[in-house]
This record gives structure tokens, sequence and C-alpha cells, in this order.
């Protein structure tokens, strides 16, 4: 057994399988464990998924949002034990696996059309 093969069935029992499909262009709700001194609060993050990287427990997501007409992205570990779950607000129909050109869009034609009926995106 390689290295690799080594690290991945270390890791495998970290991963989490409790997220739903999404793929880049879909609005999600990201709901994160906030740590304030003792306390602990879940904190829902809104925006579009702009981009997904890496394998494994690796994986991660960037999710952009507009707030007071400025763009705040936030790159999110799939694995991390702060995300507490994530959920598909709305679908969006994206043609690349990147979307960094939305960085450069202003009012409506910053906004991704729907995914069609009948077209399967996975």
């Amino acid at each position: 057994m390689n290295k690799q093969h080594l690290i991945e069935s270390v890791t495998e029992e970290q991963l989490k399988s409790d997220f739903p499909e999404f793929s880049v262009g879909d609005t999600l709700d990201v709901h994160v464990r906030i740590i304030e001194g003792d306390k602990e609060r879940v904190q829902v993050y809104q925006g579009v998924l702009i981009a997904m990287k890496g394998r494994g427990v690796n994986t991660t997501i960037t999710v952009r949002r507009i707030v007071a007409n400025e763009g705040v992205e936030r790159i999110f570990p799939l694995h991390s034990p702060r995300l507490a779950k994530v959920e598909v607000v709305r679908r969006g129909d994206a043609r690349r696996a990147k979307l960094y050109y939305l960085r450069e869009r202003v009012g409506k034609s910053r906004r991704l059309r729907d995914q069609r009926r009948g077209l399967k995106h996975v």
C-alpha cells in the first residue's frame, strides 16, 4: 500500500456524507458554528457557490455574497466540524467549473439563470 492510499484510508472516517447534491452556480445556505467565549451558535451564510476545489478531506467550497454593495467571499472546508449543514436554496445553471467572472459583474448581470427542467447537471 503506497502512502496516498494509507493517508486516504486514515482520513476516510473524517469525511461527512450528509450533504445534499450541489454544484457550482447554486445558491447555498451554509450553517456555520460560531464559538464566542463559552457559548456556541449557528450563523447562516447565504451566497452563490463560485468554486469547488480539492478532494477527500481537503475539499473546499468558495461562497460569494453581496453585503452593502461589496462582494464578500468565504472559503469553507467542506468536512470541517465547524460546518453544521449545507442547504441548497436555488439551483443555478453554470457552464463553467469556476465562476470567478461574477466578481466583475454588477447589478442584474450578476444573476445566474435557473437550471432548466430536464437538464441533468451533476
